[in-house]
């Protein structure tokens, strides 16, 4: 229920698919359960708060933070901090953090934020960029030639999404389907069977805020799924296995008109400082 004062707007997390959430005028506040996660490191700078039931994630003005023995980096808008370096199932070696950004839709003028995002990499990926050495963080962004080397390369990556409000499986499905779809001009039946299960891992879930969902790159043709609802994940729920699958939902990201221009733009910057 909406605390009094609050208004109540229509929120798109895709072109087409509506959902209602509730923008309270009070200052937004996003909690999680003190259990804690498998690796006994929380994905985000937190503190107590409201007794032993509760916390509450730190606004902090830096863009930068280290808790414990473990960096962080701190995507301004949502406040989410992403660590640096991930290890995650399936994954050779630790991918490090290029970039992050956010997802909003706006509504009557009205930005409403769904998730932060974080792109990671394999290292390697770096040696094979040698030809855009020196060039702007704005040159890089507008060359689709350099993603798609790094989408091409046989090193793995990772887009971690991290929710910033509730948001219903199916509809969190809807709208990245609405994405991915309309990228794949002719799907074979491979694709329809990746897409398929691809969808499975969403239906019939909640995703609560702070939900981690974890989108791997293997490879060009492989890609793995993983939700966390309590810090890393220590499995893998879907394998899938489609080119087409995989390069649409790169391109969702980091092609021509990606959802969220944010996370294209830090990506472009990180690259810069990269190959400087």
């Amino acid at each position: 229920m909406a605390a009094a004062g609050a208004i109540s707007v229509p929120l798109w997390i895709s072109t087409s698919t509506p959902t209602k959430v509730s923008a309270s005028n009070a200052r937004p506040r996003i909690c999680c359960p003190l259990k804690p996660p498998r690796n006994g490191l929380f994905p985000l700078s937190t503190f107590e708060r409201n007794g032993p039931h509760e916390q509450h994630f730190t606004p902090k003005a830096a863009s930068s933070s280290s808790v414990g023995s473990t960096e962080y980096t701190e995507e301004p808008a949502t406040k989410v901090k992403f660590q640096r370096s991930l290890s995650l199932p399936g994954c050779s070696t630790s991918l490090s953090l290029l970039g992050t950004g956010y997802r909003e839709k706006v509504f009557a003028i009205i930005g409403v934020k769904v998730y932060a995002a974080g792109l990671y990499v394999n290292g390697s990926v770096f040696s094979r960029l040698g030809a855009w050495q020196g060039r702007s963080a704005a040159e890089i962004s507008q060359d689709p030639s350099l993603f798609n080397v790094i989408f091409e390369a046989n090193l793995e990556k990772s887009l971690l999404i991290v929710l910033v409000r509730d948001v219903d499986g199916k509809t969190f499905w809807d709208a990245l389907d609405e994405a991915i779809s309309p990228r794949i001009k002719s799907p074979t039946a491979d694709d329809k069977s990746a897409l398929s299960t691809f969808r499975g891992v969403f239906q019939g879930k909640p995703l609560k805020k702070e939900t981690s969902i974890f989108l791997t790159w293997i490879d060009p043709t492989k890609m793995l799924v993983s939700l966390s609802f309590d810090g890393m994940p220590s499995s893998v729920d879907a394998t899938i296995e489609s080119t087409n699958v995989a390069s649409a939902l790169f391109d969702v990201f980091l092609g021509g008109d990606p959802v969220s221009p944010t996370l294209k733009a830090s990506v472009a910057k990180g690259l810069e400082a990269a190959l400087k």
